[in-house]
């Protein structure tokens, strides 16, 4: 999931998202992870968020529900940016990693009442300015 904001922190907006930084390379990357079997691409795409960028699965009940709550009204309204192959280094001759990247821009700072916490897969998170040569791991 694409989370992006315009940062107004400058004298020009600037575009930025949620990124994390993998545990196992080091590398920022958009919060996901592979659709389970049962599940579709959109339930994935705010399971993963939540675990990654909110540490959803160190939260009680309560507050899990109210984030999933949250994040069902917030990821209603998404642009699908790219679908389909991937290059990526655990590609084989035989199997190979797709994706769907979806964009979900925050005009409105609803995003802000979630406070970014690095967790599952990553090791950190944080709002990254875009820009033309960011490299981001799959």
């Amino acid at each position: 999931a694409v989370v992006s904001t315009q940062s107004t922190g400058s004298k020009k907006p600037i575009l930025e998202f949620v990124g994390i930084k993998r545990k196992d390379t080091g590398e920022w990357a958009i919060p996901g992870g592979m659709v389970d079997a049962g599940d579709t691409v959109s339930l994935t795409l705010k399971k993963e968020f939540g675990e990654e960028a909110l540490n959803s699965m160190e939260m009680d009940e309560e507050k899990k529900n109210k984030v999933r709550k949250s994040l069902d009204e917030l990821f209603k309204h998404g642009t699908t940016l790219y679908k389909g192959y991937v290059d990526d280094p655990r590609n084989t001759d035989n199997a190979w990693m797709e994706t769907v990247a979806v964009n979900f821009h925050d005009d409105s700072s609803s995003f802000d009442s979630f406070k970014l916490h690095a967790g599952d897969d990553a090791g950190a998170v944080s709002w990254i300015a875009i820009y033309s040569s960011i490299k981001l791991y799959a």
